[in-house]
């Protein structure tokens, strides 16, 4: 009852449905790693079990093994002593002759004690063996299970490492769109560019005053020429070139 309670337990294990398990995890990391646990400890288990079953099973075969040589060796000393009995038997002695009989029936008397023993002891073996064949079966399932349950929990927890790092660039990405950096950029940029204008414009100002003046100059210049030569023709003198007038040259009247 023991041994089939172990097997039924280990055949239980073995045929876990983990993917339906994993589908109804609400902590999947979490509970794949007790699942490894509860695998493992249940596997030690297991295999403490299984390894007194075999145990029980090889006392049980030592025993029928040393009931078979004991069967033979009742029976060898059986032959050896109605041998006997027949050699005093054919010497005429009858008294001696009869005595080896006699230890030879007591010798096959023990054969079949030994016999029986052993015979009785076959189903035993029988069923013990179909047992430890079962269960070292059940427990290559478990170990099997247990290394499809340790790749699947670190996949899945490789696959929830990808997926939080994924929400966290989505989440910042959704931050960068809602804010829109790129607008303030924008009028930053906006901003340096009319002032950039109005340094140009207070430069080209600048400069067109500039040349204002200088042209003023220039026509004052030319005024002051012509009042000049129109007094130097009032008075009678002819007019004199600019040149000589910029060099410091008088012009006298006669």
């Amino acid at each position: 009852m023991v041994k089939q309670s172990i097997f039924g337990r280990i055949a239980q294990l073995a045929k876990a449905n983990i993917n339906s398990v994993l589908d109804q995890a609400e902590d999947p990391q979490k509970m794949l790693d007790q699942m490894v646990r509860d695998y493992t400890n249940s596997i030690a288990e297991a295999e403490s079990a299984v390894a007194q079953t075999i145990g029980n099973l090889r006392m049980i075969q030592d025993d029928y093994n040393e009931d078979m040589e004991n069967a033979r060796s009742w029976g060898n000393k059986a032959l050896a002593a109605s041998k006997r009995a027949d050699e005093y038997r054919s010497s005429g002695d009858t008294v001696d002759a009869e005595k080896f009989d006699n230890l030879a029936k007591v010798a096959i008397q023990r054969q079949i004690a030994a016999e029986n023993e052993a015979k009785g002891a076959e189903p035993t073996i029988a069923s013990q063996t179909e047992i430890v064949d079962k269960l070292k079966t059940g427990l290559n399932q478990m170990k099997g299970k247990l290394s499809e349950l340790t790749t699947k929990r670190d996949q899945l927890i490789a696959r929830a490492r990808t997926a939080q790092a994924q929400q966290q660039v989505h989440d910042a990405v959704k931050s960068i769109d809602f804010l829109d950096p790129t607008s303030e950029v924008g009028r930053f940029e906006e901003k340096i560019r009319r002032e950039e204008a109005k340094v140009r414009g207070q430069q080209e100002l600048a400069s067109s005053s500039l040349d204002a003046q200088f042209e003023s100059l220039e026509d004052l210049g030319e005024q002051t020429e012509i009042e000049a030569r129109l007094a130097a023709l009032k008075s009678g003198a002819p007019a004199q070139p600019q040149s000589a007038i910029s060099q410091g040259t008088e012009t006298t009247a006669p």
